[in-house]
């Protein structure tokens, strides 16, 4: 693997921001770009740490490196201040999409949370609009350049407070307008899925697409939660459920596991993981394991079948890309080009679309790899 002057990487002379991506896992509030943020707040009157992009991103960068989901989540208290306008939401949302395309990504979904979207004057339904119309924005101006991608909205309630039904009813009307699918996101211990099981009920009777963070933060309780109580279809994170398989023996590249059964469950059901790499050594979701990259359950997990998928999580929190972090797991894993596919395709079957769609996406992945 070969990195290029331009950020860019290269595996078996192929580059790899030009293969054609899926990202599951990418927070809006997550992925602004630092000069974005220092004219916005400089537009609404707020004071920031650093006041130039370059340092601006390395302090991001330093605090949320902290090992701690609770202060990992303390560093959106910025971004989301600065995102308290309808204008504010359409251009974060248009530079959003443009972002995606330039890390070569032909599908994505979006995340983010209308309820921390308020201060400024906006109702729940505005504030949806405005994100989906910088969405269209974003994929007008890469059209008119010759390339394509679509993104959907994947609208979230905060699982620490108790408007989980109203966001849930907030997805389902504007199921025509962008929004794919549900999470619940915010501090994962202490916050069961549980805790919305009638936000998660109303989903059901809707037959509306559902994704949880769980097994990031907290444990298998968590993750259980999630697919009881929450119905999930995708994990969001997930990568604590390694902690359901007993590694018996290792053998060069022959690892006897005994499944629990909640792994053999999302194992069987082809249940999709939403593994971000980079994050998850940022926030301590793999301490378990170890504090490095080569030490993350992902190539566990991806050998024994699971639905490994590889996403961002956060671009501005974690410095990084799509490009980036399959780069990463290449190098520390010795990935080729065909694994870099399956991981593509996992997501394409994992996407809240329909099955023509999905269909029509794994055959614009398998055309993009052409291995």
């Amino acid at each position: 693997m070969i990195l290029d002057a331009h950020g860019d990487y290269t595996i078996d002379g192929v580059s790899v921001r030009s293969l054609p991506k899926v990202s599951l896992h990418d927070h809006l509030d997550g992925a602004l770009r630092p000069a974005t943020v220092i004219e916005l707040a400089d537009e609404a009157g707020i004071d920031l740490p650093e006041t130039d992009a370059a340092s601006l991103a390395d302090w991001f960068a330093e605090r949320s490196d902290s090992g701690s989901l609770v202060e990992y989540l303390k560093t959106f208290d910025i971004t989301t201040s600065v995102m308290q306008t309808a204008e504010g939401l359409r251009r974060v949302a248009r530079e959003f999409v443009e972002d995606l395309a330039a890390d070569g990504v032909v599908y994505g979904e979006v995340r983010w949370a209308p309820e921390q979207h308020l201060a400024g004057g906006l109702t729940l339904d505005e504030a949806v609009e405005a994100v989906q119309a910088g969405i269209e924005d974003g994929e007008d101006s890469i059209d008119a350049d010759g390339g394509s991608i679509r993104v959907g909205q994947l609208i979230t309630a905060m699982r620490h407070t108790d408007r989980s039904l109203e966001i849930a009813e907030l997805a389902v009307r504007h199921r025509d307008g962008g929004a794919v699918g549900f999470d619940i996101a915010g501090p994962e211990d202490g916050f069961p899925p549980s805790r919305h099981r009638a936000a998660f009920d109303y989903l059901a009777t809707q037959f509306f697409p559902v994704t949880v963070h769980a097994g990031e933060a907290a444990g298998l309780d968590s993750i259980r939660s999630a697919l009881i109580d929450g119905r999930a279809l995708r994990l969001g994170h997930g990568v604590r459920l390694a902690s359901d398989l007993d590694v018996v023996s290792r053998s060069g590249d022959e690892v006897l596991v005994t499944f629990g059964d909640l792994s053999r469950w999302v194992r069987d059901r082809e249940i999709t993981l939403e593994l971000s790499p980079s994050s998850n050594l940022q926030t301590g979701a793999i301490e378990a394991w170890g504090e490095e990259l080569a030490d993350h359950p992902f190539d566990l997990l991806y050998q024994l079948g699971f639905s490994v998928t590889v996403n961002v999580d956060n671009r501005l929190q974690s410095g990084t890309s799509l490009t980036k972090e399959l780069a990463l797991l290449a190098r520390a894993f010795d990935y080729d080009l065909e694994d870099l596919q399956a991981f593509q395709l996992n997501a394409a079957a994992g996407a809240f679309l329909t099955v023509e769609e999905r269909e029509e996406l794994i055959e614009l992945i398998a055309e993009g790899f052409d291995l």
